[in-house]
């Protein structure tokens, strides 16, 4: 059985995390109280319906507790009614709650009043963004957690034709490879990297380590 979302609010965030769940293969319920954004998402979700979330009945009628994961997306704008769902979907037995911050307080407010996680996607995109620009070599950067990072990175020069088992990445870095993304007849493909084998100009090696560390390599190379 697919798992199921809700996802309350459906502005720019908000209708794209519910697209994204959907193509994953989620059930999502989306909710706004605008008729356009409902009917604008209404065809590439499970379900859409316009609704106020702050009508605790009205909410209640998406079953919350059943839903694998409900997703508070309501915009910087409606603080107050941000923290009011949170609240509600916390009442209402909602089992896992991300919900949306543009800044530390509410952030801090918001776990508080019941989320189990807060998210800040301007933040998120600025530090992904910035680590971009000062190492070019970090093409993406994808959190996990506090203390877990994934990232790709673009073989550097200096480690072309170098073997993976000679480097010790895991030693010298804290970097461990999960992955080399290269391109085959003009698609991009994942494949499992072979410690023995050279690594070749143009590929992009997947790591996970902590915060960091891939720009530490980056430096040092």
């Amino acid at each position: 059985m697919a798992k199921q979302a809700l996802v309350i609010g459906l502005g720019q965030f908000g209708n794209t995390v519910a697209r994204a769940l959907a193509r994953r293969g989620l059930e999502v319920l989306a909710v706004d109280s605008r008729p356009d954004l409902v009917q604008a998402i209404s065809g590439s979700v499970g379900e859409a319906v316009c609704l106020n979330a702050l009508d605790e009945a009205a909410l209640a009628r998406t079953a919350p507790a059943e839903r694998d994961l409900c997703i508070c997306a309501i915009g910087e704008q409606y603080r107050e009614n941000a923290i009011i769902v949170t609240a509600l979907l916390r009442q209402q037995g909602a089992p896992r709650i991300i919900a949306r911050a543009g800044d530390d307080l509410l952030e801090r407010i918001l776990l508080l009043v019941g989320a189990h996680e807060v998210v800040n996607p301007e933040r998120a995109f600025g530090e992904r963004l910035a680590t971009r620009l000062i190492h070019e070599g970090i093409l993406e950067e994808i959190p996990l957690g506090q203390d877990l990072v994934i990232s790709e990175l673009l073989v550097p020069p200096a480690l072309v034709g170098r073997k993976l088992i000679e480097l010790e990445l895991p030693r010298r870095f804290g970097l461990t490879v999960l992955g080399l993304r290269r391109k085959v007849e003009e698609r991009s493909t994942v494949v499992t990297p072979d410690p023995r084998a050279p690594l070749l100009e143009g590929e992009i090696l997947i790591v996970v380590a902590r915060p960091g560390a891939a720009q530490k390599l980056a430096e040092r190379l």
